[in-house]
């Protein structure tokens, strides 16, 4: 009976493998968190924060001597103007690219209390989540930005992409960016690939 077991559990890991290298090649900038805040796909409101390319000229000392500048005035600035919404965006903004996911929760969390039903925010908190190994959270995060927004193409694909990788709801997933489709028939995932052709390829793997 052990083999049996054995050799099942085998089989569930060869399937579940074969989801997650289809996985990976689509959603690698999601998964390292390290071009976009979440994805921007097809018809998407220009709301998506992109990180601006390095500098070359710059080195990472620099670099993360400038962004400590920065939160550092940020947060004095906000000491004394505890009700500017745009810059606990901001604020929430540079502690994601420094990968301080608690603080970077908290600050959009300060944004949403003051300017409630942003969806980029919503979404941006949602990756956080994620990042910060809670995808329950993350989930409910990317429903708030679709109820704010029901157009809003960004959140229903890392939703997709949630349920799949870190939660091992690929049924859950599918019907994520089949809602997707409903939205926007051309959504394309990161790699420029619709995201109706990757519905149907999972659906045959299962």
């Amino acid at each position: 009976m052990g083999k049996r077991k054995e050799k099942d559990a085998g089989g569930m890991v060869q399937k579940q493998t074969l989801y997650m290298a289809i996985l990976v090649s689509i959603t690698f900038g999601f998964m390292v968190g390290a071009m976009y805040t979440s994805f921007k796909l097809a018809g998407d409101a220009p709301v998506v924060r992109q990180q601006a390319a390095p500098n070359k000229n710059v080195n990472s000392q620099e670099m993360s001597a400038e962004i400590g500048s920065r939160i550092l005035k940020l947060e004095q600035f906000l000491k004394e103007n505890p009700d500017n919404v745009d810059s606990w965006i901001q604020l929430g903004n540079l502690f994601f690219d420094t990968n301080r996911f608690g603080d970077a929760i908290e600050a959009y969390q300060k944004s949403l209390a003051l300017k409630p039903g942003n969806p980029g925010v919503l979404t941006d908190m949602g990756v956080m989540y994620r990042r910060n190994k809670n995808p329950k959270k993350a989930i409910e995060t990317f429903d708030l930005a679709i109820a704010a927004r029901p157009a809003f193409e960004t959140a229903r694909f890392n939703k997709g992409v949630v349920l799949m990788h870190d939660m091992n709801d690929i049924a859950g997933g599918i019907r994520a960016w089949e809602e997707l489709v409903e939205v926007n028939p051309m959504a394309k995932a990161p790699n420029g690939e619709l995201v109706n052709f990757l519905v149907e390829r999972m659906k045959q793997q299962q």
